[in-house]
């Protein structure tokens, strides 16, 4: 049983090993096909991230990816892929920028509104697809993407100063208006030059650990993961697989709609037109490289916020800043094929096992045959 384990984790270790192995060894064939040192620009970026201002700023928008990564890691476990974390993040972004720069609470009060709101826009959103997969048999891929679609016409009408937003005086930028004080969420100050790590980057890491409790400690997370394995199966077990489809999306919706929270509470205060975009997408690249687990969704975050953050360097060195964008492109090509090859493995490997195990109970039977 010990060796079974030791080989379980080994190939769950092998998978995003051989994915990063190849999309490192990839990236630098590009270099070399593009004439460029293939070196350099990792040693430019490790020690870029060297510093300590630049360290907060990888640590804060891992936060922010984790958060993502969750929510699409929430529909992964159900089998579902929640395509539209993006929209649902930006829309509940906006809702609470703008019920949070209306009102005037007491600070806990405040944020706990804030929170409530983009959560129950997110969950909102995020049900609309989960509704019409249960009720007329609608693929959450399609459906999804075409609600991010809406997301952004939506978030693009409502932010325009005859309807909901605001333009500061000599801006071009559009804004939902400032949250006041009592609504930002503090952070721990990291010195003067440093800045500070968002409160909700603290947050962020307790959803992961409620991830992890729900899923692997309740029942609600066994009849998640037993629907996601097989639909007719839970349904023969008495679970309402319609039901837990509807719910693992408004759960997946709601975490989205925490994936803006980081930055609304902790740095901008508003939601913009320069409010980030492509968080959702960058999430799905995140939760498969961690394989849907907690931890390795917070390496992987750390990993993806390394890459944008310490590549804003490398112009300054001659070398594009999107060898970066290549190398997470990568990734997410290098996952799909590492993970099915190491799925190979494992199975051949099963196979060897029980026929190693058949021929030594064979060999034993046929001992004690012989015996008598």
């Amino acid at each position: 049983m010990k060796k079974f384990d030791k080989d379980r984790l080994i190939l769950a270790f092998a998978g995003p090993v051989l994915a990063l192995v190849v999309a490192l060894a990839l990236t630098t064939v590009v270099l070399l096909a593009s004439g460029r040192n293939p070196f350099e620009p990792y040693r430019i970026m490790f020690e870029s991230a060297s510093y300590v201002d630049v360290q907060v700023l990888i640590v804060n928008q891992a936060g922010t990816y984790y958060l993502a990564a969750l929510a699409v890691a929430v529909g992964f476990r159900m089998n579902l892929f929640n395509i539209g974390v993006d929209g649902q993040y930006r829309l509940a972004a906006m809702m609470a920028a703008l019920v949070g720069a209306s009102v005037n609470l007491p600070g806990p009060l405040h944020i706990a509104l804030i929170v409530i709101v983009a959560m129950l826009v997110g969950a909102f959103w995020s049900g609309i697809a989960g509704f019409l997969k249960t009720t007329r048999g609608v693929s959450e891929v399609v459906s999804t993407i075409m609600l991010n679609s809406i997301a952004t016409a939506l978030v693009a009408w409502m932010i325009l100063p005859k309807n909901f937003g605001e333009q500061p005086a000599g801006s071009n930028n559009l804004t939902t208006g400032e949250i006041p004080e009592s609504g930002w969420f503090p952070g721990l100050p990291m010195g003067d030059q440093a800045g500070e790590i968002y409160g909700f980057t603290f947050v962020a890491a307790g959803c992961g650990l409620l991830y992890w409790f729900v899923l692997n400690r309740t029942r609600f997370g066994f009849d998640l993961r037993a629907t996601g394995a097989s639909e007719s199966a839970a349904q023969a077990s008495g679970v309402d697989a319609k039901k837990m489809i509807l719910t693992s999306m408004l759960i997946s919706g709601a975490v989205a709609g925490l994936a803006g929270m980081p930055t609304l509470l902790g740095d901008t205060h508003t939601y913009s037109l320069d409010f980030p975009t492509g968080i959702g997408f960058t999430g799905i690249t995140i939760a498969l490289l961690g394989r849907n687990n907690p931890l390795g969704i917070a390496f992987s975050a750390l990993l993806i916020a390394f890459l944008d953050k310490s590549s804003a360097s490398l112009d300054q060195y001659g070398f594009e800043k999107e060898i970066a964008t290549i190398m997470q492109g990568l990734i997410v090509i290098s996952v799909v094929v590492s993970y099915e090859l190491v799925r190979r493995y494992g199975i051949r490997r099963q196979q060897q096992k029980v026929g190693e195990e058949l021929a030594a109970g064979h060999a034993i039977k046929t001992e004690k045959e012989a015996a008598l």
